[in-house]
């Protein structure tokens, strides 16, 4: 059954709401996101409502602990979109520019110090701006998938909310599952600054 317009910026915006860092008012709204998630198709609602379940059953600290070690301490399930394809190098910059630009163009500013492609804020930016806000989810598909397998393989809670999130977009194209291939064994680019300095300096010493 093809999703709605209306049903896929429901999504984003719930799931947005669920990749963000929990907090009471979070928890406060959970009837309100039971609700939301019963009016959208299965296949985006059944991963939703696990996660709800789990939320219902998982205290406040707990909850809290577990996003903090899951996503702050752990680089494989970074929720920065552009991390999975370009690391830490000078690249991403160039890449978050792209986000911020989208943002721009839609007549959106980004608040506060949040980068602009954690998926939390890419999620609530396609919810504003579906067409936009969904290139950019698809143009990172690698990337989500990747996040997805790995939030998976650790039988984390927030898997469910990945899975949600690519049940919004299309399926993986055979250049996707390459490039999911590819960082799977090779992880993001990596920038030698300043290592080539030092390796001449070797050789001369060695000479």
């Amino acid at each position: 059954m093809m999703t709605s317009a209306e049903e896929r910026t429901r999504a984003w915006q719930i799931q947005s709401l669920l990749l963000s860092y929990p907090d009471q008012h979070l928890l406060n709204r959970r009837p309100l996101l039971h609700a939301a998630v019963a009016t959208l198709p299965k296949r985006i609602a059944g991963p939703l409502e696990r996660f709800l379940d789990s939320l219902d059953r998982t205290p406040l600290p707990k909850l809290a602990a577990d996003y903090v070690a899951t996503f702050d301490h752990h680089k494989r399930f970074s929720l920065f979109l552009t991390y999975f394809t370009y690391g830490d190098t000078r690249k991403r910059g160039m890449a978050l520019l792209r986000f911020k630009h989208a943002y721009t163009a839609a007549g959106l500013d980004l608040a506060g110090d949040e980068l602009p492609d954690h998926l939390a804020v890419v999620l609530e930016f396609a919810s504003c701006a579906p067409e936009a806000g969904r290139r950019l989810l698809v143009e990172h598909r690698a990337g989500l998938e990747l996040l997805r397998l790995g939030l998976h393989e650790a039988r984390s809670p927030w898997a469910d909310v990945i899975d949600s999130v690519t049940a919004t977009l299309p399926a993986l194209t055979r250049r996707d599952r390459t490039a999911v291939a590819r960082l799977a064994a090779t992880g993001p680019e990596q920038e030698q600054v300043g290592l080539d300095p030092y390796g001449r300096a070797i050789a001369r010493g060695s000479a």
